[in-house]
């Protein structure tokens, strides 16, 4: 009965295997559409206010992420990766800024620098009326993002499915042979 226990296994672990890889392929032609669709509107953007009007030149001196990726563990030791916010705290990262003492009465003789809450959009970089095309490639990229932690998470997902599936086959073979 252990040899059709695992027979069941394997099966619905090769099922679910292959729907993960049609779902990593669904999501890799997605990607290759975003990272298109984003250069077209990138160009489109360029032509609309001029090749020089958007270029290097305009990025900020100094830049600060919008969006990070988080990568997290679950019970199976799978890594799971997120993209999220840039301002977003972990509760690691919540408590004092600052370790040292400070005075807190009297005149403020110093004036702190501002920490800004968001970083700044980066359309506002190229001027206040961006052309409609800059935010689409924006966007697009924006979605690619999204898209590459989802197909990095899907791909380590059937890695471990992989490895999972080849040991049970293993295991499969040993017990065969021994009743043999």
């Amino acid at each position: 009965m252990a040899g059709q226990d695992m027979r069941e296994e394997l099966d619905s672990l090769l099922l679910q295997l292959l729907r993960d890889l049609e779902e990593l392929e669904a999501k890799r032609v997605a990607l290759n559409t975003r990272v298109e669709e984003g250069w077209l509107s990138l160009a489109k953007a360029r032509y609309a206010m001029g090749s020089k009007s958007v270029g290097p030149l305009q990025y900020a001196s100094r830049m600060e992420p919008r969006v990070c990726v988080r990568a997290s563990e679950d019970q199976d030791r799978l890594q799971t990766f997120k993209v999220v916010r840039a301002d977003a705290q972990t509760p690691e990262d919540v408590g004092p800024r600052e370790a040292v003492l400070r005075r807190r009465k009297g005149p403020n003789n110093s004036p702190e620098p501002e920490l800004s809450a968001a970083p700044q959009d980066p359309l506002n970089w190229f001027g206040i009326l961006v052309p409609h095309s800059l935010r689409q490639a924006q966007a697009s990229f924006q979605d690619g993002l999204q898209l590459a932690a989802d197909i990095a998470s899907l791909q380590t997902r059937i890695d471990w499915a992989q490895r999972q599936f080849r040991g049970l086959q293993e295991k499969l073979r040993r017990l065969e042979s021994g009743a043999a």
